[in-house]
């Protein structure tokens, strides 16, 4: 049985993952958090539908895409290159892990496909070059418009924020879509927030199921608290019945950017 030799195994593990390669965008636009527009999540309220394009992701079980579409935002909205990014085809698949399950060319089409699909949703636009695939932003809300940077001045420019460490330290590589999709409504509040399931079809368009399970999935990762509360029932026994309220856990709250440090002037004896 012929050994693998240490030069080999060395060059067997010196090949960039998927989180390697994630970390490396995130490194590169220099933040400590990402802003998405709280309308990917959900409408504002007086809308006809309360959906976001969120719910499509959901109901179409697209958890690559969902994925996908995190990370571009994450790769673009620093607006270096007019939020646009353009890598080879190759480090397109393996920033969405799709080199794990295919072999090389199968990767690279199954990256373009599903990078299509956020373009046919209105939330990207993309070209192709070669190997080399640009993409660009769009306004999140899925309305086809220009993306410009949310910065909070009104209701349509709310916007939330995931701190790069959610990708770097591998969380929401643990997260399974309905967990994926809740983490979002979550991080939509500031504050303790009530989310009943029965909710959940009328505010986001997805079953109550999936509702519950993503919940119960964030709560046991440890990526979300959940607290127990009293709630009037007049037509319970007691009087009241028990609900919860979640929000997120401290590891997953916003990074405060660390301030410049100033440098210090020599000075002449």
């Amino acid at each position: 049985m012929k050994k693998t030799t240490t030069a080999e195994q060395r060059m067997q593990g010196d090949v960039a993952t998927g989180r390697d390669t994630r970390t490396a965008v995130l490194t590169r636009s220099i933040r400590s958090n990402v802003p998405l527009r709280k309308t990917f999540v959900q409408a504002n309220k007086g809308s006809v539908s309360r959906h976001g394009p969120l719910k499509d992701f959901v109901t179409g079980r697209d958890l690559r895409g969902l994925r996908a579409y995190l990370i571009i935002v994450a790769a673009c909205s620093n607006g270096d290159n007019g939020w646009s990014t353009t890598h080879d085809s190759a480090v397109w698949a393996r920033l969405m892990d799709i080199h794990e399950t295919a072999l090389s060319q199968s990767a690279r089409t199954g990256a373009w496909r599903a990078l299509r699909r956020l373009e046919a949703r209105n939330l990207i636009e993309c070209s192709r070059s070669g190997t080399m695939i640009t993409v660009t932003l769009l306004r999140e809300d899925g309305t086809g418009k220009p993306y410009d940077r949310p910065v909070g001045d009104h209701e349509e420019n709310r916007f939330l924020q995931i701190p790069t460490t959610f990708w770097t330290q591998g969380r929401a590589e643990k997260l399974n879509l309905p967990g994926l999709a809740l983490f979002l409504v979550v991080a939509r509040e500031k504050h303790w927030v009530a989310l009943p399931a029965d909710r959940a079809p009328e505010w986001y368009g997805w079953s109550p199921d999936t509702h519950a399970r993503g919940l119960k999935q964030l709560v046991d990762l440890g990526l979300v608290q959940k607290r127990a509360f009293k709630k009037k029932a007049p037509f319970a026994p007691l009087g009241f019945t028990i609900a919860h309220e979640y929000r997120r856990a401290l590891i997953t709250v916003p990074r405060k950017p660390q301030p410049k440090k100033k440098s210090v002037a020599s000075t002449t004896p």
